[in-house]
């Protein structure tokens, strides 16, 4: 089980205290990112729509603020589904796969089953997860995901973020070399009982059409800095009893999310967030199925394998 939602006044809300100012290019256009938390998070400033996709210092510079500090959020861009698409293009290959929206490249993230047939399965959301653990076949897991708020329930929308680089760095020594070894049994049937607690068979029969996957526990990146692979479809520790397993990967979840170590993003209507899916958890706190909840997705195609050696 996912340990419980911490009280939103605890978590880490913004630290505007610490700006990094960001020069592109000329004397008149300057981006400003000033810290969300302590260990993750930046808020972007002094950009706008057409910019995103004209100015071609911008990639490189987000792409790096993305490296060290996990999550880029943007206020008030009110991005439309192309201009997403068209800028995503330029940080990296985007998923192309079919979303049910009308431009190629956005997914809907809403449970309108007219909009989006396969929204109930956005519940398994609700727990801490990193994406594409458990591909239907040799993808490697997402690199990044943007996100754009298109509208929002009576009660709003928060999504929390933590780095699973700091989750591992916190680690003592002894655990370290105690981890480096292990690995995981990954299956999307485990994700899928968190949210689905009394399945149907025909429910249980989907979920295992998707293959498992073994992987370590520390990702050791092409970069050279590691992280833990923690999130809902892991099952259990190869080799090591099934309680003891489920308990050091809860405790470790724990640990890494601790409300010190949260950013919670309030969403407002015109957000756009960008995520390191390799670097960085995420989960959606939990809103009601008739709710008018609106996202447009937008993923990159995943470029290094989760991998116990760099590649």
């Amino acid at each position: 089980m996912q340990p419980g939602l911490p009280s939103s006044p605890e978590l880490a809300q913004g630290h505007g205290d610490s700006i990094v100012l960001e020069h592109l290019g000329d004397d008149v256009s300057t981006m400003t990112a000033a810290k969300l938390s302590e260990t993750i998070g930046v808020e972007v400033q002094g950009l706008d729509a057409e910019r995103l996709v004209e100015d071609d210092e911008l990639p490189h510079m987000l792409l790096d603020l993305l490296d060290r500090h996990g999550v880029l959020v943007f206020h008030d861009l009110f991005l439309d589904p192309e201009t997403q698409v068209a800028f995503c293009r330029q940080l990296g290959e985007v998923d192309m796969s079919p979303g049910h929206h009308r431009v190629p490249g956005i997914y809907w993230l809403t449970m309108d089953q007219s909009k989006n047939p396969n929204g109930d399965y956005l519940r398994a959301t609700f727990a801490w997860h990193i994406d594409g653990c458990t591909p239907m076949g040799d993808e490697y897991p997402l690199k990044a995901s943007v996100l754009t708020a298109v509208a929002l329930g009576e009660d709003g929308a928060r999504t929390d973020f933590a780095s699973s680089y700091a989750a591992y760095d916190d680690l003592t020594d002894d655990e370290k070399e105690r981890f480096a070894s292990l690995r995981v049994l990954h299956t999307f049937e485990a994700s899928q009982w968190v949210a689905y607690p009394d399945p149907t068979r025909e429910q249980i029969a989907r979920w295992r059409t998707r293959p498992p996957r073994e992987h370590p526990l520390v990702w050791c990146h092409q970069n050279g800095r590691r992280s833990l692979v923690l999130t809902p479809t892991t099952d259990y520790i190869v080799g090591m009893g099934y309680h003891e397993g489920r308990e050091l990967l809860d405790d470790l979840v724990r640990r890494a999310t601790t409300p010190d170590r949260v950013y919670r993003h309030d969403w407002r209507v015109g957000d756009t967030v960008i995520w390191d899916n390799r670097g960085v958890f995420h989960r959606a706190l939990p809103y009601d199925v008739a709710s008018q909840r609106e996202m447009l997705r937008t993923t990159l195609v995943g470029e290094e394998p989760i991998g116990s050696e760099p590649v």
